[in-house]
């Protein structure tokens, strides 16, 4: 069994100046005395932010590259680990599953294996889920305003458009001439696989599903 601790500064003049880090390593060993352990090893990040994934820090990659079963970490807060709850709430389930320790000072202790761990996992979960459900949300208003802005949201360029420099979409007039001729079919009761073989033979690769989205899109374009 090894015992290792972590500590982060955030900004590089802390980093300098060594008082914040001084703090939380005495925190530490201060804790692993009082718990009959010694540290064998001092992870300490200098100058990395909070919501930087531990993995994708050079102290907390390293750390989580060789831990092994038996092992225990200690670190003096939570967010000296972790800014959020999904990244903390993943980790924490990784190292319950490989039997490592995590004890969070500020947080009473053994985070994945004693009576507190049913509880901070409750919490990280909560807190998690309105992360998730926060990004959900930016993800759609992004796309609503680029939307609204005319600009192209990835995938398969829309038939009768093409991208711009700036990315938004502009008329395609070869294409805008064919998607009136499909709409002009389809009036006539064609069916969208005879549409699509009529654009086919007129030079345009594109399937029957295409036909339906490009008319569906020339609908909401209406």
């Amino acid at each position: 069994m090894a015992v290792y601790s972590y500590t982060r500064v955030s900004t590089t003049a802390q980093a300098e100046e060594g008082e914040s880090l001084g703090a939380q390593q005495r925190r530490v060993e201060g804790y692993a005395m009082q718990h009959d352990l010694t540290v064998d090893r001092h992870f300490v990040e200098r100058g990395v932010s909070g919501p930087v994934p531990l993995v994708e820090r050079p102290e907390g990659k390293t750390l989580l590259a060789i831990l092994r079963p038996g092992d225990v970490i200690i670190t003096p807060k939570l967010d000296r680990m972790f800014r959020s709850a999904l990244n903390a709430l993943g980790v924490l389930e990784g190292l319950k599953q490989q039997g490592i320790s995590l004890h969070m000072i500020d947080l009473g202790g053994d985070v994945t294996g004693n009576g507190i761990s049913k509880l901070v996992f409750t919490i990280l979960s909560a807190v998690a889920e309105a992360e998730r459900d926060r990004i959900r949300e930016r993800i759609a208003d992004v796309k609503r305003d680029q939307k609204t802005r005319g600009r192209f949201l990835g995938g398969s360029r829309p038939f009768g458009w093409q991208i711009a420099a700036d990315g938004s979409l502009e008329p395609l007039e070869s294409e805008r001439k064919a998607l009136l001729a499909m709409r002009r079919m389809q009036k006539a009761g064609k069916s969208l696989r005879a549409i699509a073989t009529a654009m086919q033979e007129r030079g345009f690769a594109i399937s029957h599903q295409g036909v339906k989205k490009a008319l569906a899109r020339v609908g909401e374009d209406a």
